[in-house]
C-alpha cells in the first residue's frame, strides 16, 4: 500500500513540492553539466547552458509524468512534444536570463544560472501544470 505522498494526487501543493524535488534532481544535473561542458570542454558557455539545460530537461520529464502529474500513457508522444515546447521556451528564458547577468550584469555564468533557474522553475510548473490538468 502506497503512502498518501506517493498516490495520485491533483493538489497543486503536493504536486509542486513533488516538481521542486524532480527539478532539483534535473537542476544538479543541468548546473554539473553546465560547469564541466564550459570548463572541461571549453564549450561556450551559452552553447553548454543549452544542452545541460536539455539533459535537465529530459530527466524532469521521465519524473514529471510518472510522479508529479501521473498522466495517462496514450497520449505520452502529444505530451512530450507539448512538454518539450514548453521546455524550448524555458531553454529560451534560460538563455536569455544567464546572458542578460552575465554580458550585462557582470556576474560570473553559474551564478547567472541559479536565477535562471529559479525563474525557468515557475514557468515550467505552471505551464505544465496547466497542460496535465487540461487532459483530465
Amino acid at each position: 500500500m502506497k503512502p498518501e505522498f506517493w498516490k495520485r494526487n491533483d493538489n497543486i501543493k503536493i504536486q509542486f513540492f513533488r516538481y521542486v524535488i524532480v527539478g532539483g534532481l534535473a537542476f544538479i544535473i543541468d548546473y554539473i553539466s553546465l560547469y564541466l561542458l564550459t570548463e572541461f570542454l571549453n564549450i561556450y558557455y551559452l552553447l553548454s547552458a543549452a544542452i545541460s539545460f536539455i539533459m535537465g530537461l529530459i530527466v524532469n520529464y521521465i519524473i514529471s509524468i510518472k510522479w508529479v502529474f501521473q498522466t495517462s500513457e496514450q497520449k505520452s508522444r502529444i505530451q512530450f512534444f507539448v512538454y518539450g515546447l514548453i521546455g524550448v521556451i524555458g531553454l529560451g528564458l534560460n538563455e536569455l536570463i544567464i546572458w542578460l547577468l552575465t554580458d550585462k550584469a557582470d556576474l560570473f555564468y553559474m551564478h547567472s544560472k541559479l536565477v535562471a533557474a529559479v525563474i525557468v522553475l515557475l514557468w515550467n510548473f505552471l505551464a505544465r501544470r496547466k497542460l496535465m490538468m487540461r487532459e483530465k
